[in-house]
């Protein structure tokens, strides 16, 4: 795996297939612009201090703990020192969550970093180097690990009430049905059977995220697929369902912190540096 050069940031992403995706990163300085996703963030700091500002309060995670970020909640990243940082971090889809906890609301670790053992253990599998492929049964083991992990930390929230995840559930298979084309509330409220305004409220509580977020997010997703595999971002962004490239830039910006022309930088020079 290739290192920094000249203080050059890089991303590594993991090749290996798979359904949680890795990364490894170093940062100089500044990382990423406050934005948010609709998977859990959750890594470890490898070197330095990684310093990011979530849920109104200026957060400092240092080698030997755990980043939890849940979905949807609005972050950025930077270096805590001059030193820089380097990290590890896994983004988890919500639903593979929610198929080993059934149907519960996702869990929320408070402050977004954790000292707890079940945590650091959980994560491990996921730690390994990026270029290190974890065997498919391997990976579904660390997942139940994570997400009854992720379940004791998080403890019980107060006020719970029920939701019905089967007609959430349905709704998200039809997101994906249509591959990044526009939805209506009515549409899924039809194949949902579910009235629109507790579907909304399901599936921000099961999924993390509203579902226009959603469909936006799995656009967001073919986008970056395109452009690594060399299609151009203004091509990219009308194949995946946007209006134009300035467009998906936007929201690309908002959910990932940084433009796609630099992110896509920032892995193709690690990817030389290898």
């Amino acid at each position: 795996m290739g290192m920094t050069i000249n203080g050059r940031d890089w991303v590594l992403r993991s090749r290996a297939p798979g359904r949680v995706e890795r990364i490894e990163a170093f940062f100089s300085g500044h990382g990423y612009d406050p934005h948010r996703h609709d998977s859990y963030a959750i890594g470890r700091t490898l070197s330095g201090v990684q310093s990011f500002r979530y849920r109104r309060a200026m957060r400092h995670s240092v080698p030997g703990g755990t980043l939890v970020l849940h979905p949807d909640e609005l972050h950025d990243g930077m270096a805590g020192t001059e030193d820089g940082f380097r990290y590890r971090m896994l983004y988890i889809d919500p639903v593979l969550i929610q198929q080993v906890l059934g149907g519960k609301p996702l869990p929320f670790v408070v402050g977004g970093l954790s000292d707890d053992v079940r945590l650091q253990r959980a994560i491990g599998a996921f730690m390994q180097a990026v270029d290190h492929p974890l065997e498919a049964l391997e990976e579904d083991d660390a997942i139940y690990d994570l997400a009854h992990a992720l379940n004791a930390v998080a403890g019980t929230r107060r006020g719970r009430r029920a939701f019905d995840y089967p007609a959430a559930q349905r709704a998200r298979e039809f997101i994906h049905s249509r591959n990044g084309a526009s939805i209506t509330l009515d549409e899924l409220e039809h194949v949902s059977g579910r009235d629109r305004w507790s579907l909304s409220r399901d599936f921000r509580a099961l999924f993390g995220t509203s579902p226009y977020r959603y469909v936006t997010m799995r656009r967001l997703d073919r986008c970056r697929e395109l452009v690594l595999a060399g299609i151009g971002l203004a091509d990219a962004a009308l194949i995946a369902g946007f209006f134009d490239q300035s467009h998906m830039t936007r929201h690309f910006v908002s959910s990932f912190g940084l433009p796609p022309s630099r992110w896509l930088g920032m892995v193709k020079v690690q990817d030389r540096t290898r």
